[in-house]
């Protein structure tokens, strides 16, 4: 398809701002945005695999999609190595939290099937082996094009470098599942440049992933959200009175936390296939607060604009700090500005006896929010712990202007299509 240029000029828009004062108040165990507590004795998808982000299919405007009647999702996913002798300890006993925690750097598409939106079958990799341009496939969003049953997958290549792209395929079904035909040519779209987004040059801890096509309800345009950091030589970034905020006498000290400087990124199409992108400013940064803000995504709902992101305890700056989970903005356009839901931008967190429960939690237009389980105590005193590697339970909110709240728990890795297409 012909390409066309931007409508857009160079400073199409401020980012919006998450401040120090915003992040004040954060407050865990609020029982309006906590996570119910995920039982030590949960159920695992399968003993031969760890998956963690969980990326259901969808339509192009968010909607959960099922395709015959099959609920599809695409994992990141990782072998177990009960038997790897660089996982067994001094006893010989499997070292399941050093395997869990090495998984990054193996990490690989899958699928999985389901005709309930639940009870996850197996599918297999979405590409072989060698498809992908580098060594790990990380996250991403995969999107149903067509009743022919084609799909875009865009998702981050890493290693060497970091770079946004997609491969294109089909889902085919019959009665007894489905499968993932082509994928096999991966497309390069663009990465991080150094002027607007931080590159590995400038900061080797920086992040360029997570890319979320969307098309904006209001203008029609096809975009992508994703994370990045504020470019900038690490440890050079300003956290001067806009990113501190409002705060209270005695706040004012930022100490060393120049060096968190997430954001969320967004880029245009320049075409209507999603192959040529231009990159925007960020729609929001949080200098001074935040060294991440993972898989931004959208729901669009009330006319209203509302911007989700994960994040850590451990990535938060000096003087500000927050549960791991779900952080949200509101917005009544697309590029702002916008303001953090329930004051502080927390939405759902962990509860404080449980910290690492879950993560990577995707909020779905219906109000579902799945996420995936990490580690959960097994005794009082939290010094023993069940690794996950498998889905956590669904849990329902509420949005109601600019406050959410938690209001259902539902099954382990339930996502329930919104959606049925007829493949033709």
């Amino acid at each position: 398809m012909k390409s066309t240029p931007s409508t857009f000029g160079k400073t199409p828009h401020q980012p919006s701002l998450w401040t120090r004062a915003d992040a004040l108040k954060v407050h865990a165990d609020d029982p309006t945005t906590t996570q119910p507590l995920v039982s030590a004795n949960f159920p695992v998808l399968s003993d031969e695999v760890f998956i963690w982000d969980t990326m259901p299919l969808r339509d192009i405007d968010g909607n959960i999609t099922s395709v015959d009647g099959w609920s599809v999702i695409f994992t990141l996913t990782a072998d177990r190595h009960p038997n790897d002798p660089q996982y067994l300890d001094q006893n010989g006993n499997y070292d399941v939290i050093r395997d869990w925690n090495d998984r990054h750097g193996r990490a690989k598409m899958y699928y999985w099937f389901s005709r309930t939106g639940k009870d996850w079958k197996l599918g297999g990799r979405v590409m072989a082996e060698g498809v992908s341009p580098t060594v790990r496939e990380w996250a991403g969003t995969p999107i149903l094009l067509n009743e022919q049953g084609e799909v875009d997958l865009y998702y981050t290549a890493v290693t060497p470098g970091a770079t946004i792209v997609k491969v294109r395929g089909r889902v085919v079904t019959t009665e007894h599942g489905v499968s993932l035909v082509g994928f096999e040519k991966v497309k390069p779209l663009f990465e991080a440049d150094g002027k607007m987004y931080q590159t590995e040059a400038q900061n080797a801890f920086w992040g360029f992933r997570d890319p979320w096509p969307f098309r904006d309800p209001k203008d029609g345009k096809l975009y992508m959200l994703f994370e990045g950091n504020v470019a900038g030589e690490r440890g050079s970034h300003k956290v001067g009175i806009a990113e501190i905020g409002d705060v209270p006498p005695g706040y004012e000290d930022v100490g060393n936390s120049r060096f968190q400087t997430a954001c969320v990124g967004i880029a245009v199409a320049r075409d209507e296939d999603g192959d040529d992108w231009e990159m925007l400013p960020p729609l929001l940064t949080a200098v001074g607060v935040n060294d991440q803000t993972e898989r931004p995504h959208f729901v669009f709902q009330d006319g209203k604009y509302y911007l989700f992101t994960i994040s850590h305890t451990f990535t938060y700056a000096d003087g500000v700090t927050g549960p791991d989970g779900v952080y949200g903005f509101v917005a009544d356009s697309l590029f702002g500005p916008y303001v953090p839901l329930n004051g502080s931008g927390l939405v759902l967190g962990n509860p404080s006896s449980q910290p690492f429960q879950t993560y990577s939690h995707c909020v779905m237009p219906n109000g579902l929010v799945t996420s995936f389980i990490d580690s959960v105590p097994t005794d009082d005193t939290g010094t023993q712990i069940r690794i996950g590697g498998t889905e956590a339970p669904t849990v329902g909110i509420k949005i109601k202007g600019q406050q959410t709240f938690v209001v259902a728990e539902y099954d382990y890795g339930y996502i329930p299509p919104m959606l049925d297409v007829t493949l033709k």
